[in-house]
């Protein structure tokens, strides 16, 4: 990445709809070779996708938790296959596999405290590969959206 691609990067992260006209004239190049640069991020994979941000306040998930989890036995297969399943789950908004203590951490979203308990003792006490969880409610989180040094 040269300093005209890490400048369409930057630009980006803070707002990845502004019109090509307006990123170009701020990198400084043709809104055509702008355009050709992020297809080019992208298919290197160095951009990976655009989103937008919800307020889950307003979807009616204003309680967020954190859901620590161990496995048992672990082995790949059911690493993968716990994976895949707790994505599935609605309350469940990302899923971390990790090393050291805990095998997952699960981020959660729902409407109240009793949505947060029926999901730990319905959806994941449930579970025979599960030996052990433990939760921490979210007060408050702030988030990094953009990053500042993007050499490589």
């Amino acid at each position: 990445m040269d300093r005209i691609d890490r400048q369409i990067v930057r630009e980006l992260q803070q707002d990845a709809r502004i019109p090509m006209r307006d990123l170009a004239e701020i990198v400084g190049v043709a809104a055509s070779t702008c355009s050709e640069r992020i297809r080019r991020l992208r298919s290197r994979r160095l951009i990976t996708g655009f989103h937008a941000d919800v307020d889950l306040a307003s979807l009616g998930r204003s309680v967020q938790a954190m859901v620590f989890a161990q496995i048992r036995p672990l082995t790949r297969a059911l690493i993968g296959r716990f994976h895949e399943e707790a994505l599935a789950m609605p309350e469940v908004m990302a899923v971390f596999v990790l090393a050291g203590g805990d095998d997952f951490l699960l981020h959660v979203g729902v409407g109240d405290v009793a949505q947060l308990h029926g999901f730990l003792v319905d959806k994941l006490s449930s579970r025979k590969e599960i030996v052990q969880f433990r939760s921490s409610i979210i007060f408050s989180h702030g988030e990094k959206r953009a990053l500042e040094d993007l050499t490589p």
